[in-house]
């Protein structure tokens, strides 16, 4: 069986006291990651404008972001036992921040695609590394209080992007979305260099070099043709792509599994907690990341509101996702992770097809309040997932965990926001399938506009029944040791995968 290497210098010798100071720190560094990654799509008209470009020209600036946060996350792994996750994680806020003065200043597209691409490669060691700062201080009866920190970026960011990025780029200038992150990016350097434990690295640490290029070149590429599903779908290279990187996925799995330093230690997919994160927990996740997609379209296009008129009522998800987050640890502690992971998906489930109903003469209260709903589950479920995923895993897969699960989350929104968009399409391009589902739904025959989200968003309530199905597989004391501290019955053993 190949395991991870372990070293003295590369581990913590004690656990450092529990520090919510330091989680909301690392929480705040990713916002402006997550928050970076789509805030850009409501200024591209006015960059297109300025730079005398195509509007679609610029979208390329989104892809090189997200293509490298997603591609870098394996690195940053390996970069933090190296030369310690105190010096990498001060490193990447500095890169951040740099890079978003660049973007700012950019003359043309190109300086900003290349800014992009450095900013990217900042938020790609700031998401693992500041997970692994906060995790590895943490003792596993204050999990569910440090993953309470760090969910809530994740879910706020998808929502607000489209709200802040309307109102910088319409009442000062696009230039100011990477403008705010100076202010953000100093203070955030200056608190990490006081808050982050200093922990040595491992200077003998090899580097899987083959690992990492089968891993790099599959992340990059499923990115890419997920992307490219998102905007053409029809092109040449979008299913090309999306095959080659699951290819190259699988190549760099098998190797890994045989290699004397692997650059990921699998056999954390042993653990059924951390394995059900990355089964029914992606597709939780791919589903909820189509919703901030879909919304602000329904209601621009099957609605006929404003931009800003939508994106105030998509703000209502915020509203859900902060009213119950204070809620959301009692209930983990309260009913176990098994009963709020399932309630949350059938629940989320629920304001899918709630979502599908919806039509114009609908009263906005109602639509408000709808999206406070969806708004609450989501946070639940995510804070869930947040939590069990590390419920069993030892200190010594605590870095392949992380990395792996980063990586997953980023291709997990890729994947929603794709599979959104070709929903959409296909639904959009059936009109017998879409007037079908339509009439189902009582929806009137002028209602053509509208056929289309309904059925992209009957179908992700159908997708997230996957999610509850897996749910209901964990064992009943599933992440018990984070759930409910103390002397709780055993929760499943971790199992070894043979070699």
């Amino acid at each position: 069986m190949s395991r991870e290497p372990s070293s003295p210098r590369s581990e913590p010798t004690a656990v450092q006291p529990w520090n919510p100071r330091l989680a909301l720190l690392v929480a705040a560094t990713f916002f402006m990651e997550f928050l970076d990654g789509t805030v850009l799509t409501t200024a591209i008209p006015s960059i297109a404008g300025d730079f005398g470009v195509p509007a679609a020209g610029v979208n390329i600036t989104m892809t090189a972001y997200l293509m490298t946060v997603a591609m870098g996350i394996p690195l940053s792994g390996w970069l933090a036992e190296r030369l310690g996750a105190r010096r990498v994680f001060c490193l990447a806020i500095a890169v951040f921040t740099v890079a978003s003065l660049l973007c700012a200043a950019s003359q043309d597209l190109t300086m900003l695609t290349l800014s992009r691409v450095l900013q990217g490669l900042g938020g790609a060691m700031m998401v693992p590394v500041g997970t692994l700062v906060v995790l590895r201080g943490t003792p596993k009866a204050e999990l569910l209080r440090a993953t309470a920190y760090l969910v809530w970026p994740g879910l706020l960011a998808p929502v607000l992007a489209p709200l802040v990025g309307g109102v910088l780029t319409t009442y000062l200038s696009w230039h100011w979305i990477f403008l705010i992150n100076l202010p953000l990016g100093i203070a955030a350097f200056l608190a990490a260099l006081r808050l982050v434990p200093p922990v040595a690295g491992d200077r003998h640490r090899r580097l899987d070099w083959a690992g990492l290029a089968l891993t790099t070149i599959g992340v990059g590429a499923l990115v890419v043709g997920l992307e490219l599903a998102s905007s053409h779908p029809d092109g040449p290279w979008t299913w090309p792509s999306i095959a080659a990187g699951v290819l190259a996925l699988a190549a760099a799995a098998a190797w890994m599994r045989r290699a004397a330093h692997p650059l990921f230690d699998l056999t954390v997919f042993g653990t059924r907690t951390f394995r059900a994160t990355n089964t029914g927990g992606f597709i939780y996740r791919l589903t909820i990341s189509a919703v901030p997609f879909l919304l602000p379209l329904m209601f621009q296009e099957g609605f006929g509101w404003s931009p800003l008129h939508a994106g105030i009522m998509v703000a209502a998800v915020f509203l859900g996702n902060i009213g119950i987050k204070p809620a959301t640890t009692p209930l983990i502690r309260r009913f176990g992770f098994r009963p709020v992971l399932v309630c949350a998906s059938l629940a989320s489930a629920a304001t899918f097809v709630l979502c599908a109903l919806l039509t114009r003469g609908t009263p906005e209260p109602l639509i408000f309040a709808l999206l406070v709903c969806s708004g609450v589950f989501r946070s639940i479920g995510f804070s869930a997932y947040a939590s069990v995923q590390y419920a069993d895993i030892h200190p010594g897969q605590l870095t392949s965990a992380n990395a792996v699960s980063a990586t997953m989350v980023q291709l997990a929104t890729g994947a929603g926001i794709a599979i959104g968009a070709l929903l959409v399409r296909v639904f959009g391009s059936g009109p017998v399938l879409a007037s079908g589902l339509g009439s189902v739904l009582g929806a009137a025959t002028d209602d053509g506009g509208v056929a289309a989200y309904r059925s992209a968003f009957l179908s992700i309530a159908l997708l997230m029944l996957l999610s509850t199905a897996d749910s209901l597989m964990l064992h009943r004391n599933a992440g018990a040791e984070v759930s409910r501290p103390g002397p709780v019955p055993a929760a499943e053993p971790p199992r070894r995968r043979p070699a």
